[in-house]
Order: C-alpha cells, then sequence, then structure tokens
C-alpha cells in the first residue's frame, strides 16, 4: 500500500488511525452515555441530540481558527501536537461523571480538534505537493482516510468490552490513551515531513489576527450569545429548535461573512477557484448533516428498533470477549417508555413503572424468552464499527476502479467524484425506509442487515466525497490560505453536524419513522442535483487550473 508513496504517509497515516480511534471510541458511547438512566445523565432522545449535535458542530467549527493559527504562527507540526495533547486530557476528563466536568472535557475536545484535524490533513497535502508525488495525491487520501476508519472500526470493540466489564468511565479512558499513542507516533515520523511544515505567515493582502478577533471571532461570541438569549425574551420561543443550535446559528453569520470577503478581496487569479471551494462548501453540508447520524439516530435505530440477540456459537465468542449484555426477562422498577420509546419524564425527573425491559417491548410475542430467563445482546456500539469496515473492504476496490480509470484517461474529475457521492448516499435513506416497513414501523425488531445495507450504500457515497473534499480544497486553495481553506471544509462539516443534530431531535415527532428518512433522501438528493447543475462550472475552474 505504501509503495511509490513519501515515507511520511505511514508516519501520518497511524498518527490519525490513533486519534480517530480515541474520537470515534467516544463518539460511539457518547448518546449512549447521556441517556443511560442509571450511570449516565438520563436524558431523553431529543436532549442527547442536541448536546451531541452541538459538540460534533463545534467540534468541526474550531478548525477554521486552527488553520488560521498555524498557517501564519505555529506551523503544522506544533498545532498538530497541542491539539492532540488537549483532547487526550478532554477524553480522560470525561471519566468524571459530573456535568461541569463533562462541558470541559468536551471544551478540550473542541480546541484539541481545531489545531489537529485541519494541519494534519493540511501537511498530508503538502507532502504530495513535490512533482514525484503529485499526480497520486487523490491515491494518498484516500490511503489516509483508510488510517481514519481503520482506527474507528477497532475502538468500538475496545469501547464495548470496557464499558460492558467495567463502565463507561474506563472506556472514555481508552480513548484518550489512544489519543496520546497517536502523538507521539506523529513525533516519531517528524523527520519526514520536517521540511513541508513551512508557515505562511501573514501577506499583505491577508486581514491581521487582532482584526479577524475583533470583526470575526468576537463578533461570533456575541452572535451566538445573542442567538440564545434573543429568541427567549422577545418570542419566549427558539427560532430553531433549541437555544444552542440558535447560538450556533448566529455564531457563524460572523464566520460565513469572513469566508466571503476571502472572496470578494482575493486576486483576480484566485476569485473563481476561492468561489469554487465556496460552493462545495455550501452543497456538502447536506451530506454530513444525514451521514453525521450514526451518532444519534441511527444509533437509536440499533439499540430500539434492531434485533440485537445473539444465540449459539456466537454467543459464546460475544460473551467471552465481552461484547455483549445479559438481559433479563423480569419485571422490575424500570424506566417508563411509549410505544414510540420516548422517555416519560415529570419535569427532569425520569417518570418509573413496574415492567419488563424495555428492550422486550417491540420483540415479536413469539420470540419472548420465558419469564426469568435472559437473553444476549450484542453491544450498541458496535453498530458504529459498521460504516469504518465498510471503509475498510471498499476502500482498495474503489482505489483501483479509479486506477483503472486513469490508465484509461477516464477517471473522473474530484468535482464529479464529489457529486456522485452525493447521489449515491441519497439511496442509503431509501434503505432505511425498507427497514422501516420490514419491522412494521418498529412495532418488531428490524434485522441489523438493514443497517449493515443502509451503511454498506452511504460508504461508497462516502468514500466518493471525503476524502476528495480534502484534495479538492489542497488542489484548489491559494497556497497562501491553505489551511484556512481546509477550515473552510471542516466549517460545513460543522454546519453539516449541527444539522444532523437538529434533525435527531426531531426523531420523537415522527410516528412513522419511514417519513423521517424519506426527509434524509430528500436533502441528499437536492445536494446532488445542485451539485450536478454546477459541474460543468467546477470542472472547467480544475482545468484552468490544471489539475482534475
Amino acid at each position: 500500500m505504501w509503495k511509490n508513496h513519501p515515507r511520511a504517509l505511514p508516519f501520518l497515516f497511524f498518527s490519525e488511525m490513533w486519534e480517530r480511534f480515541g474520537y470515534y471510541l467516544m463518539i460511539g458511547i457518547f448518546t449512549l452515555y447521556l441517556k443511560d438512566v442509571k450511570t449516565g445523565y438520563g436524558m431523553t432522545e431529543a436532549e442527547s441530540a442536541d448536546l451531541y449535535g452541538t459538540f460534533i458542530a463545534l467540534v468541526f467549527f474550531t478548525p477554521f481558527l486552527g488553520g488560521l493559527i498555524a498557517d501564519r504562527y505555529l506551523g503544522y507540526r506544533k498545532s498538530i501536537v497541542i491539539g492532540g495533547l488537549m483532547m487526550g486530557t478532554g477524553y480522560c476528563l470525561m471519566a468524571v461523571h459530573d456535568i461541569t466536568m463533562l462541558y470541559v472535557s468536551m471544551t478540550l475536545v473542541i480546541a484539541g480538534n481545531g489545531f489537529f484535524k485541519p494541519n494534519i490533513s493540511t501537511l498530508l497535502g503538502n507532502v504530495y505537493s513535490t512533482p514525484a508525488h503529485r499526480e497520486q495525491k487523490d491515491e494518498g487520501y484516500n490511503i489516509f482516510y483508510m488510517g481514519i476508519n481503520i482506527g474507528a472500526f477497532i475502538c468500538n470493540f475496545f469501547g464495548a468490552a470496557l464499558y460492558v466489564m467495567m463502565g463507561w468511565s474506563y472506556a472514555f479512558i481508552a480513548a484518550g490513551i489512544g489519543m496520546f499513542i497517536g502523538v507521539v507516533v506523529f513525533l516519531t515520523g517528524t523527520g519526514h515531513y520536517a521540511a513541508f511544515d513551512v508557515k505562511k505567515g501573514v501577506q499583505p493582502t491577508d486581514m491581521p489576527f487582532t482584526r479577524i478577533i475583533l470583526l470575526i471571532l468576537l463578533p461570533s461570541v456575541i452572535a451566538g450569545a445573542a442567538g440564545w438569549i434573543l429568541p427567549g425574551l422577545l418570542w419566549n420561543s427558539t427560532l430553531f429548535g433549541s437555544p444552542s443550535t440558535d447560538a450556533f446559528i448566529f455564531a457563524c453569520l460572523p464566520v460565513i461573512y469572513f469566508y466571503t470577503s476571502l472572496y470578494a478581496k482575493a486576486p483576480k487569479e484566485e476569485k473563481r477557484p476561492i468561489l469554487a471551494l465556496l460552493a462545495i462548501f455550501a452543497v456538502v453540508i447536506l451530506f454530513w448533516a444525514v451521514f453525521k447520524q450514526n451518532g444519534s439516530a441511527l444509533n437509536t435505530w440499533a439499540d430500539r428498533y434492531t434485533n440485537r440477540e445473539v444465540k449459539g456459537p456466537p454467543e459464546k465468542v460475544f460473551k467471552a470477549l465481552r461484547f455483549s449484555q445479559q438481559i433479563v426477562y423480569t419485571k422490575d422498577s424500570v424506566p417508563l417508555y411509549d410505544e414510540q420509546f420516548r422517555l416519560q419524564k415529570a419535569g427532569n425527573e425520569i417518570i418509573r413503572t413496574y415492567d419488563y425491559p424495555s428492550y422486550f417491548k417491540n420483540v415479536n410475542p413469539e420470540r419472548l424468552p420465558l419469564p426469568g430467563s435472559s437473553i444476549n445482546v450484542w453491544a450498541t456500539n458496535l453498530s458504529q464499527s459498521i460504516n469504518p469496515g465498510w471503509v475498510i473492504i471498499f476502500t482498495p476496490l474503489i482505489l483501483a476502479f479509479f486506477t483503472w480509470l486513469r490508465k484509461k484517461n477516464k477517471e473522473p474529475s474530484t468535482a464529479t467524484k464529489i457529486t456522485w457521492g452525493l447521489f449515491i448516499s441519497a439511496l442509503s435513506a431509501l434503505v432505511m425506509v425498507g427497514a422501516v416497513y420490514a419491522s412494521s414501523n418498529g412495532t418488531g425488531k428490524a434485522s441489523v442487515w438493514w443497517l449493515i445495507a443502509s451503511y454498506g450504500v452511504i460508504t461508497v457515497g462516502e468514500l466518493f466525497l471525503s476524502p476528495m473534499g480534502l484534495s479538492i480544497v489542497s488542489k484548489l486553495s491559494p497556497s497562501r490560505i491553505t489551511a484556512l481553506m481546509m477550515g473552510g471544509w471542516f466549517l460545513s462539516t460543522s454546519i453539516g453536524n449541527k444539522l444532523s443534530g437538529v434533525l435527531a431531535t426531531m426523531w420523537d415527532d415522527y410516528d412513522h419513522k419511514a417519513n423521517y428518512f424519506w426527509l434524509n433522501f430528500a436533502l441528499l438528493i437536492a445536494a446532488a442535483a445542485a451539485c450536478f447543475a454546477m459541474l460543468r462550472w467546477l470542472n472547467r475552474i480544475l482545468r484552468e487550473k490544471g489539475i482534475t
């Protein structure tokens, strides 16, 4: 896999793999932890989805600032190390069950990712900027992306075993250890990319950092505070569903203005490439809005609507590896859920009832165990490994496919790959529509194969889109603002992530879950249509730059 690629690639690959090990271990159990009524925070679906959406939105919002600081002052290597250490510390602090400490740890992860994420991607692009490797850039990003998903695949097995055996705290600590290993790997390979860690400095046409703070960051904070407070004061309600969503949207406005001003003030030769990137950023927001529901709505589908029981030889394996939990079919004092699995609360107090565990609410009567007996079910967070598992399987196949097309001079442009990625991703929502009807709208448990199929389809779309997004930013960005534009890619991811949380808060509002997935389908089809409409223009700009 590494043959003919720069020697820096394996070190960046494994650094990112371990960083993603920590992040996805944490994110795979995050909403489950928030909703746990025994040792978590007993949040409802809407409450957990809102916090989850805000968290992952801010995680991808800060690369805007991290990229800017790395470009001008710290450089990429120093920023990556600082970010990794902050994230590792944040994961470990999540082990402390205290709401204040939870917010402190989330803040560390949010800030740390801002330093780490855009700059390791930019450093990889710089490594491939030499004539010897320039044509391999798409392939290099695809290999790098597979490293991300190896970490995301294996982490959930560690997370499941740790929280089944020892509790949530130990799983969070394991995420922190994974992040620290990633920092060590990165430092080990310093010699292979030190020459590519070149600070751009402040150019004459750049906005000074103090001006950015005064005109962009400070207004973002003020706008966010206004978004949190004013709708409640003026209309006694929220504009977009929750105070955190209002605050996030208001806070985004000054940053969107900043990127618009980059285009307005850019030299003539840079305007069209910057505008093309801004257009792509806008369209892919809807991809992330659907894709990032893996940790919220799809996690809920796996937890409550999917048949997770393991029997026979697999049961023995899962029990031995601590990947399963035992549920006893007996009545006890349990949290009260309605027929749609909506947690019932009186104010902040959880209402309890005398009943069987909630897992059995939608088990077909003929499959119910005898009272007093038990079953074993696989840990819910294992479903989070389906998508990265497909990435590991599909990446070499898609790489081979595009290599074959390249040899025939028929390889589609990066923009074309992104467009088809959106269309293919839309089809994954149709698979989940099928799952809803197959389970009679969740009144019976659905087969896990529906989740596996849906993740398989969206993974193909993801591989057409996500690594290509990183690649096209590296190709089209003016060299003086490469990391800043990479931050723009992550800003679009951030907005999409928040939108995913907004959509997930609506889960309980849809009595028929097929309509929820039809909404996801409509959003992705609309995004694909917009991208197809711009495709000739985007390809023309790529050709003008002498790239594909």
